[in-house]
């Protein structure tokens, strides 16, 4: 049987089962590279746990931040990533080679800047989220260990954004699971001895080795984009790449940044709304929302899987297979996440069990997990249909969608119904927005125009 992305590039239809088999066969290595990442974050918010409430809360004040960092680092890659699908389903080769050799040089420069940025602001950070003094030691040396090794990150996910744009997501997946593996004896052995710095290090360490070998990869081994061996001729200079491809990425990626700044900022708001609960409530939420992800990074894996092959779609100047395809994959979010949420629900105790011995931040953290657990679908549904309009290069209006739920609904929800009924309340406020943020993509989904050029 043909491949279906090659399919796809030489302009052939698709069968049905064909469709389903290349959503599947794309999504679930996707899902697994997930799964694997969230665990890592599991790892290390168990072993920090076993050294107490204020350990845990020192590294929930600051995850927020850092979310808000990665979103930023992702979205400098994201651009290139992108056009690379595209230069593939449209059959230039060499027009994705220029990308890769180019977009990683520019995405890397750009992290270096943001480093600088980060470290400094890393002693200030923990006194602007409201942080209690005997956490704010532990939550500094966190962050700026987290700040020195943003350029590893900004190459791991530069490296591996392209190389599944290329349509290779098994090898990101299983080089996500070895940087998990990798993570856990880092952690073993850095944790007991440097405490909540040790875990900060372990994670950089276990990122570094994969980035090392996802780069190899990209630049050596891709079937359509290492720089080995290539032709002078079918180079780009940088004056030509910056004149013909970096508008056409930063108009992808500007949008994506907007949209991860403005999660991002929601995150350090909702934090700095819950932090005046106390170290129990910092603590529960945080292992909380690291107990959601496992639950809701399938639901990332399918949204990868979505923008490969929109992308090439795209590419291919075949919009609506790409739309029908986006669908396809979108419902298959919202039934994988329906059934995670499902299974939240049910063994949120457990969940939070693995990661607390405390008896409070376990009881909290189960309360607020089994009030998430409805919004799952939905959530589903817009961080799928999010991966479908990155494919196509459409991502201004996914901010505005972003915008309108967060800052009109989850934030002013939030801090009225959390001071009445403490992180409870705060998370009724999130779960709402959640849904009302799915059927906002949903809609968005049923009038995408497929016909514009």
């Amino acid at each position: 049987m043909t491949d279906p992305l090659r399919a796809i590039r030489n302009g052939e239809e698709l069968s049905l089962r064909q469709q389903i088999i290349l959503i599947a066969r794309l999504s679930f290595p996707a899902i697994l590279a997930q799964i694997s990442s969230v665990i890592m974050q599991y790892i290390d918010a168990s072993m920090v746990g076993r050294l107490g409430p204020d350990a845990s809360a020192s590294i929930g004040l600051v995850s927020s931040t850092t979310w808000l960092v990665n979103g930023v680092v992702t979205a400098a890659g994201m651009g290139f990533s992108v056009r690379v699908a595209h230069k593939i389903g449209a059959k230039d080769d060499g027009g994705a080679r220029n990308i890769v050799r180019w977009g990683t040089l520019c995405a890397f420069l750009f992290s270096l800047l943001l480093t600088m940025a980060t470290a400094a602001y890393s002693i200030y950070l923990p006194s602007v989220m409201g942080g209690a003094p005997e956490i704010r030691r532990d939550a500094t040396a966190y962050f700026l260990i987290y700040a020195l090794t943003i350029p590893v990150q900004q190459l791991l996910l530069v490296s591996q954004g392209m190389i599944q744009s290329s349509g290779n997501i098994r090898l990101p997946s299983v080089l996500n699971v070895v940087m998990c593996a990798l993570d856990v004896v880092f952690n073993f052995l850095l944790i007991p001895r440097l405490g909540v710095a040790g875990a900060a290090l372990g994670t950089s360490l276990a990122k570094a080795v994969i980035t090392a070998v996802m780069m190899w990869h990209l630049l050596v081994k891709s079937e359509y984009l290492h720089l080995t061996d290539r032709e002078k001729s079918e180079r780009q200079s940088f004056k030509d790449f910056a004149a013909k491809e970096i508008p056409v990425s930063l108009k992808i990626a500007v949008p994506v940044a907007i949209d991860s700044m403005i999660m991002g900022f929601a995150y350090v708001a909702f934090t700095r709304i819950v932090s005046p609960f106390g170290t129990i409530a910092i603590a529960a939420n945080s292992f909380a929302i690291t107990a959601e992800s496992l639950c809701y990074m399938p639901g990332f894996g399918i949204g990868v899987a979505a923008t490969t092959i929109v992308g090439q779609c795209i590419g291919a100047k075949r919009k609506d297979l790409g739309k029908k395809l986006g669908w396809f994959a979108t419902g298959l979010g919202m039934l994988v996440m329906g059934l995670s949420g499902a299974l939240m629900y049910v063994f949120a105790p457990v969940m939070i069990g693995i990661l607390s011995p405390d008896l409070q931040i376990r009881g909290l953290g189960t309360r607020i997990l089994r009030i998430e657990a409805f919004a799952e679908p939905f959530y589903g549904a817009s961080i799928v249909a999010a991966g479908v309009f990155r494919g196509a290069g459409e991502t201004m209006m996914s901010s505005v969608l972003n915008l309108l739920s967060v800052w009109v609904v989850r934030i002013p929800l939030a801090a009225f119904l959390g001071a009445k009924y403490g992180l409870v309340g705060a998370w009724i406020a999130m779960a709402s927005e959640l849904c009302v943020r799915g059927i906002l993509f949903l809609i968005r989904m049923a009038f995408w125009n497929t016909k514009k050029p």
